[in-house]
C-alpha cells in the first residue's frame, strides 16, 4: 500500500525547539537566542543551509542535554534569518522530511546529529481517497467554525491529494499540545496519521458546536435583556409624556415609606435600601430581594391601631351571648379592658388558656376580639419544630420569608390585634432549633417591645399585641415559657352547662347547619339529658354537638322525603331511634351498699368518675395477688 524511501542517513547541525513541534512540508517562523542554538544555525548557514529540529521535553530547561530531547524531529531547509537589534535572530524554515537522530555529539558549543530520514509515500487506492475525502471535509467544517484561522488560506494549504502533506498541513494548524503534536510526528505511516487526525477533528468539531450553542443561547438572553430594558425606558418616557408616569416606581416606593411611620432607624434602613435598590439592573435577582424586603417593611403595620371598644358592659354582654359561664375567664377580660381605661399605654397581656379538647379555648379568644373590637388573628403552633417558623430565614436565603409572628401582624394589618398561639404545649424539637425558646422574646412583656424577625432585622414592637396562647396540658411547655404567661384553667362543663350551652346554641347551630326550623326539631330537657349521659363521656362538647347534628341530618332526611310539615321531639326514650344502642351504661349496683363492693374516685380529663372495686371469696394460702394493668402507685396502695 505504501513504499517507504530509501532510509537514507545524514550529519547535521541540530536545533532543539521549545513550546512548538515543526512538520514536514510546513514553512515556521520563530526566534532563536541561546547560544548553542546560535552555533548551529549559523553552521548550517555556512554549510547547505539544512538543519535538524526537535522538541525538548520541558520547555523551561535552557540548556538541554540530549537525552532530554525526542529522537524523532524534522530536517528543515533555512528559508530566511534576521538578525534582530537585541541579539536574537528571527529565522523562517521550510519542513523536509521527518527523520530520527541516531546519536547527538557536542561540537564548538553545539549540537550535531546524525539523523536517518523516515519518509514514507502512499500509493493511492479508494480507500486512501476515500480517507482523504473524509478529512478534508472535517477540516473545512473546522476552519469555518473556528474564528482564529483564515478560511482561504488555510482551505488552499489543505487542498491536495498527497495523504501526506495534508496530515502534516492540519496537524501543524491545531491547536493541541505538544505531546500530541509530537505523537503525530512520531507517526510515520500517512494513512494511520490521517485516521488519527480525524479522530482528533471530530473531537474538537463537537467541542466548536458546544461552545457555538452555548454562545448562541448567551446571546440571545442578552438580546432580550437588553430589547426589555429598552423598552421599559421608552414605556417610561412615552407615560411621562402622557402626564401619567412622572412619578416612577421609585417615588411611589418613597412616598409608601415615609406614610408607614415608621420609627426613626427603620425608615433610615429603608431609604438606605431604596437607595441600593435604584442603583441595581431592574432584571437582577438582587433586585427582587431588594424589593421583596422593602415591600414587607412597608406591608408590617407601624402605626395603625384598632380602634378599641370602651364600654365594659357591652364587652360583658358580647362574651354572655357568645359563651355560657367561664365566669373567671370572662371577669379577668373585663379586669384587662378596665385597666385599658385608666391607663394610657399599659403593657400587654399574655394569657394562657388550659383546659381539655372542646371546652371553647380558641372561640373564646375569638369572642374577646368582639368584644374589644380588635383584629383577631391565630397561628396553630402544633408540630412545629422549626426555630424560623417563628422568627423567618435571613434575606440571603432563596425563597426567605418572615416568621409567622410578622406575617400574621401584616395579615392584622393593626399594631393591636388579638393574636391566638393555638396548641403552645404540642410544639416539638429538632436539629433545626426549639420554637418555644424563639416564643420567650415573644412573649415576654418586658422584651417583645423590640422583637426582631432574622428577615426584617430591625426591631419590632409587640407591646400592643393581646397573647392569647391555648393548651390541652402544662407539663410540655417549658417552665421559662410558663413564668411568662397568665395560666387560666378551663375545667370541663358540668352536666348542667352542659345542657345550658346545648339548649342556647349547640340546637340552633344544628337547625341552621341542616336547614331546619324550630318546627322540624325540638329537644326536650330529659332528651338532652339522655345524649349527655349515655352517648358523651367527654369534658368539653363538641361529641354533645355531633350527636345533635347527626339527629339533625336523619331529620333533615325526612323532611325532604315525607314533606316540610315533618316535625319530631328529642326525648329520653326516642333518641335510640336516631343515635342507636347506648354508648355509656349507669351500673345500679354501684349505687347502694353491697358486700364485697367498695368504691373509689378518678381523675379523667372528663372531669372525674367513681370506680367499682369489687373483693370476691377464694380458697388460697394467705398471698395477695394483684392482676390487671395496675401501675406501682396502685400496687403500692
Amino acid at each position: 500500500m505504501f513504499t517507504r524511501e530509501k532510509q537514507e542517513m545524514r550529519r547535521v547541525p541540530m536545533m532543539p525547539v521549545r513550546d512548538m513541534v515543526i512538520f514536514p512540508q510546513q514553512m515556521t517562523p520563530f526566534i532563536v537566542g541561546r547560544e548553542a542554538s546560535v552555533r548551529a544555525l549559523e553552521e548550517a548557514l555556512a554549510s547547505d543551509k539544512k538543519i535538524f529540529l526537535s522538541t525538548q521535553h520541558d520547555a523551561s530547561v535552557d540548556d538541554p542535554k540530549p537525552e532530554e530531547i525526542y529522537a524523532v524531529g524534522t530536517l528543515a531547509n533555512i528559508v530566511q534569518s534576521v538578525k534582530l537589534p537585541d541579539g536574537n535572530i528571527k529565522v523562517l524554515v521550510e519542513g523536509v522530511e521527518r527523520a530520527r537522530a541516531l546519536s547527538i555529539a557536542t561540537e564548538e558549543g553545539f549540537f550535531r546529529a546524525t539523523i536517518r530520514l523516515l519518509g514514507q509515500r502512499i500509493e493511492d487506492s479508494p480507500q486512501v481517497k476515500q480517507v482523504v475525502e473524509k478529512v478534508t471535509g472535517l477540516y473545512e467544517q473546522f476552519i469555518k467554525l473556528s474564528q482564529s484561522l483564515n478560511y482561504d488560506t488555510m482551505i488552499a494549504a489543505a487542498r491536495g491529494d498527497d495523504p501526506s502533506r495534508l496530515s502534516d498541513t492540519i496537524a501543524a494548524n491545531l491547536q493541541l499540545p505538544v505531546d500530541e503534536k509530537q505523537d503525530l510526528l512520531e507517526t510515520v505511516d500517512p494513512l494511520e496519521r490521517l485516521n488519527r487526525i480525524g479522530e482528533i477533528l471530530e473531537i474538537e468539531l463537537e467541542k466548536l458546536n458546544v461552545d457555538r450553542n452555548i454562545n448562541t443561547r448567551v446571546k440571545r438572553q442578552m438580546e432580550r435583556a437588553q430589547k426589555e430594558y429598552y423598552l421599559n425606558e421608552k414605556l417610561k418616557a412615552i407615560q411621562k409624556e402622557l402626564g401619567r408616569g412622572e412619578k416612577s416606581e421609585t417615588d411611589e416606593l418613597k412616598k409608601k415609606i415615609d406614610a408607614a411611620g415608621m420609627p426613626k432607624d427603620v425608615h433610615e434602613k429603608a431609604v438606605q435600601e431604596l437607595k441600593r435598590l435604584e442603583l441595581m439592573p431592574p432584571m437582577s435577582a438582587e433586585s427582587t430581594v431588594s424589593r421583596n424586603y422593602l415591600d414587607w417593611l412597608i406591608a408590617v403595620p407601624w402605626k395603625k391601631r384598632s380602634k378599641e371598644i370602651r364600654d365594659i358592659k357591652a364587652a360583658e354582654n358580647v362574651l354572655n351571648e357568645e359563651h355560657y359561664g367561664l365566669e373567671k375567664i370572662k371577669d379577668r377580660i373585663l379586669e384587662f379592658l378596665a385597666v385599658r381605661q385608666l391607663v394610657k399605654n399599659p403593657k400587654g397581656s399574655i394569657l394562657c388558656f388550659v383546659g381539655p379538647p372542646g371546652v371553647g379555648k380558641t372561640s373564646l379568644a375569638m369572642s374577646i376580639g368582639h368584644a374589644t373590637g380588635r383584629k383577631f388573628v391565630r397561628v396553630s403552633l402544633g408540630g412545629v419544630r422549626d426555630e424560623a417558623e417563628i422568627r423567618g430565614h435571613r434575606r440571603t436565603y432563596i425563597g426567605a420569608l418572615p416568621g409567622q409572628i410578622i406575617q400574621m401582624m401584616k395579615k392584622a394589618a393593626t399594631v393591636n390585634p388579638i393574636f391566638v398561639l393555638d396548641e403552645v404545649d404540642k410544639m416539638s424539637t429538632d436539629f433545626r432549633g426549639d420554637p418555644s425558646a424563639a416564643l420567650m422574646e415573644v412573649l415576654d412583656p418586658e422584651l417583645n417591645h423590640a422583637f426582631t424577625d432574622h428577615y426584617l432585622d430591625v426591631e419590632y414592637d409587640l407591646s400592643k399585641v393581646m397573647f392569647v396562647c391555648t393548651a390541652n396540658v402544662l407539663h410540655t411547655i417549658p417552665q421559662p415559657l410558663q413564668d411568662r404567661m397568665e395560666i387560666l384553667r378551663l375545667p370541663g362543663y358540668t352536666e348542667q352547662e352542659k345542657m345550658e350551652i346545648a339548649t342556647r346554641f349547640l340546637v340552633k347551630r344544628a337547625r341552621e347547619v341542616t336547614g331546619l326550623t324550630e318546627k322540624n326539631l325540638k329537644f326536650t330537657e330529659e332528651g338532652l339529658l339522655h345524649i349527655i349521659r349515655h352517648y358523651t363521656h367527654e369534658a368539653g362538647v363538641r361529641n354533645l354537638e355531633r350527636e345533635i347534628q347527626n339527629i339533625a341530618r336523619k331529620m333533615a332526611r325526612k323532611v325532604v322525603t315525607d314533606g316540610a310539615d315533618s316535625s319530631v321531639e328529642i326525648n329520653a326514650e326516642n333518641v335510640k331511634d336516631y343515635l342507636g344502642v347506648l354508648k355509656y351504661r349507669e351500673f345500679w349496683l354501684e349505687k347502694q351498699n353491697e358486700v364485697g363492693l367498695t368504691t373509689g374516685l378518678a381523675w379523667t380529663e372528663v372531669g372525674g368518675s367513681v370506680l367499682a372495686t369489687e373483693a370476691t371469696l377464694m380458697e388460697g394460702k394467705g398471698r395477695l395477688t394483684l392482676t390487671g394493668k395496675l401501675g406501682d402507685v396502685m400496687q403500692e396502695s
